[in-house]
């Protein structure tokens, strides 16, 4: 049950959770600010009041970020060089830019998204099982 409202609580759907991660918004009731700076986790949701302490999103959205902008600026690179064949300052100047806003622009778009969806699939930590018995 939902203690402020006092009615049961409805699952979001994984699309629902992920809209919400890419909104930033609280993977709960998808209202509250999941963010109090940049990359740093609001201690709950003003809203419904789910303490954020269980979120670990690790270095997830870092990797799936830096897989994507690398393709992205590689191939733009080696169509560029091969094409036009600019000299290297020109090539710093082009993919500097480029570099920075394709890692740091969805960086906090992609880390709210895995944190809806850990969520929305009640991650928990592993354990070891002890198959010995």
């Amino acid at each position: 049950m939902n203690e402020t409202a006092g009615t049961p609580e409805i699952q979001p759907t994984v699309l629902q959770s992920a809209l919400r991660g890419l909104a930033c918004k609280c993977p709960r009731c998808g209202e509250g600010k999941l963010y109090a700076g940049f990359l740093t986790l609001a201690p709950s949701c003003n809203r419904c009041g789910l303490d954020y302490a269980f979120i670990d999103a690790g270095d997830g959205p870092a990797i799936f970020i830096i897989m994507l902008a690398g393709a992205i600026v590689v191939g733009c690179a080696l169509v560029v060089e091969v094409k036009y064949q600019p000299p290297y300052w020109l090539h710093a100047v082009l993919w500097l830019p480029l570099i920075l806003a394709t890692t740091l622009l969805p960086l906090r778009s992609m880390k709210s998204l895995l944190i809806a969806l850990q969520f929305h699939h009640k991650a928990a930590p592993g354990r070891l099982v002890d198959r010995a018995k």
